[in-house]
């Protein structure tokens, strides 16, 4: 089962790299619900070993690409997001240390693998995954884009995928790069 898991979530972060049109140094932001991954109701079956592979196969394609991993944790934290320091140097960080039951295990695993992780009440991240309706869009730059994605399923999870993009400003006369689109 765990396998499966890994090969999903590896197909659904290759899709969103793919497609997001992301740099060296973006943010991804993921919220993943282990709960929904092994059909259970979220919030209520957290699983510490689905989370290890899901995070795992992500991660590894993440660092592959020079991004980073923003891990959002569950509404027991506010949904606050672990990440590397690195990734916020100037960030306001909170001191909390996520664990499977509050916090959520994929969070847990974000904490427990980053070379020096912080905890951040809020992100403006890149782009960004929901794994089992965890509700990521506070963590997204202003102009969210929906992805639609091939893979759509991490388990029983349903994933939703989307990009940003710099705001439109100006009107009529104004001329925009068509490269950030």
């Amino acid at each position: 089962m765990q396998e499966q898991f890994m090969i999903q979530a590896k197909a659904v972060i290759t899709e969103l790299t793919e497609k997001a049109n992301l740099k060296v140094g973006d943010i991804v932001v993921i919220g993943c619900s282990t709960s929904e991954i092994i059909g259970s109701k979220i919030g209520t079956n957290s699983s510490p070993n689905t989370a290890k592979a899901v995070f795992e196969a992500i991660y590894e394609i993440i660092q592959k690409k020079g991004l980073y991993l923003a891990a959002q944790c569950c509404e027991h934290l506010n949904r606050a997001v672990v990440v590397e320091r690195q990734a916020v140097p100037f960030a306001e960080t909170v001191n909390v240390v996520p664990q499977p039951k509050a916090g959520g295990s994929f969070a847990t695993q974000a904490y427990q693998h980053f070379k020096e992780p912080v905890v951040v009440e809020e992100i403006k991240a890149d782009a960004g995954l929901d794994i089992g309706s965890t509700l990521i869009g506070m963590h997204l730059k202003k102009v969210a884009v929906p992805l639609r994605l091939e893979n759509r399923m991490i388990g029983e999870a349903i994933v939703v995928a989307a990009r940003t993009r710099p705001k439109f400003i100006g009107g009529a006369r104004a001329v925009y790069d068509e490269s950030l689109l």
